[in-house]
């Protein structure tokens, strides 16, 4: 089973107008910093304290913005945690759907470029993710954020961000995916 582009693009631009309607405007490279937030907490105790004025964190980033970082991963229960976890619930969901999860299936361009090798993909998409996720938080946001929050409030960082996430992109399938 398979979700037609153009449906699958007029939903998921349903879904951004209504977080930005209801709650406020999609990102969520952030919640990868919290979730940290929640592991150091966890193991160091005083990592995150509470004071009289708020949160703060004996690390400078999750202490910076009044605390607010230190009190999402003391609060991890707050709209962008649950909907980073909710995302990943529904690929799983979306996967085991299309029957592809622990099938063994690999997409046809990768298996002509790289052969039938399961775990060289998933290494390869953990390093890819790894990258993606590492510049997200040196450019402050991701492309959900900059690029599909930001065009859609025709912010023109957000056309930049894509124009400049599309030129890097391209040429980036073109030398990995040289086959097909």
């Amino acid at each position: 089973m398979t979700l037609d582009w153009r449906l699958g693009g007029l939903l998921l631009g349903l879904v951004f107008f209504a977080a930005v309607l209801l709650v406020k405007p999609i990102g969520v490279s952030t919640q990868f910093v919290i979730l940290d937030g929640i592991v150091a907490d966890a193991v160091t105790p005083d990592f995150i304290t509470q004071t009289e004025e708020g949160y703060t964190s004996t690390n400078a980033y999750m202490a910076k913005s009044n605390g607010k970082y230190a009190k999402n991963a003391s609060n991890p229960l707050n709209y962008s945690f649950v909907f980073v976890i909710a995302m990943a619930v529904g690929a799983a969901v979306s996967a085991f759907l299309r029957g592809g999860v622990g099938d063994g299936r690999l997409p046809k361009i990768w298996s002509d470029n790289y052969g039938d090798t399961p775990m060289k993909r998933y290494a390869v998409a953990f390093l890819g993710g790894f990258i993606v996720l590492y510049g997200a938080r040196l450019a402050g946001g991701c492309t959900s954020g900059h690029m599909m929050s930001g065009m859609m409030q025709t912010a023109l960082s957000g056309y930049i961000f894509a124009a400049g996430a599309f030129a890097a992109a391209i040429p980036t399938a073109m030398l990995i995916y040289r086959k097909g």
